[in-house]
């Protein structure tokens, strides 16, 4: 943009603004959130199991969670482990294609872990998928 000056000459104003700072912070953004998005898989924290045979999670399921202190979660919210059958059939519509994923601390007594299986089978859904970790020799090939 060019104006005419007090003293009759013509000056260019200096509008650029410099973009790469933004371009930067950007750019680290993401990076940071590429990540981290791995990670935040879920709030929950349970140590899995390892095993030998890991098979990729390609499509959304549904996840329940035991954690150390033997707490149930559906999802990311708490839920009572007597109830976990009837929290289900509340949320899924067709039992007999509907998927499971279970997550299951490797400290959690086979007694509650056997107690949310029930609940599981209880409310119609046969799909179950436990959810390992590949172990570490596996992991290196």
């Amino acid at each position: 943009m060019a104006f005419t000056a007090a003293n009759g000459r013509t000056q260019i104003a200096l509008a650029d603004i410099n973009i790469t700072p933004l371009v930067d912070v950007v750019l680290v953004l993401l990076i940071i959130f590429m990540v981290t998005a791995p990670v935040l898989q879920s709030g929950i924290e349970v140590a899995v199991p390892k095993t030998r045979t890991v098979k990729e999670i390609t499509e959304e399921r549904l996840v329940i969670s035991i954690n150390k202190k033997q707490e149930v979660f559906l999802g990311n919210d708490p839920v009572n482990i007597n109830e976990i059958g009837a929290k289900l059939r509340q949320k899924v519509r067709d039992p007999q294609h509907q998927s499971i994923f279970l997550r299951a601390d490797e400290d959690v007594p086979f007694g509650a872990f056997a107690t949310v299986m029930d609940a599981v089978k209880g409310s119609g859904i046969t799909n179950v998928s436990i959810v390992t970790q590949p172990l570490e020799s596996h992991a290196q090939h």
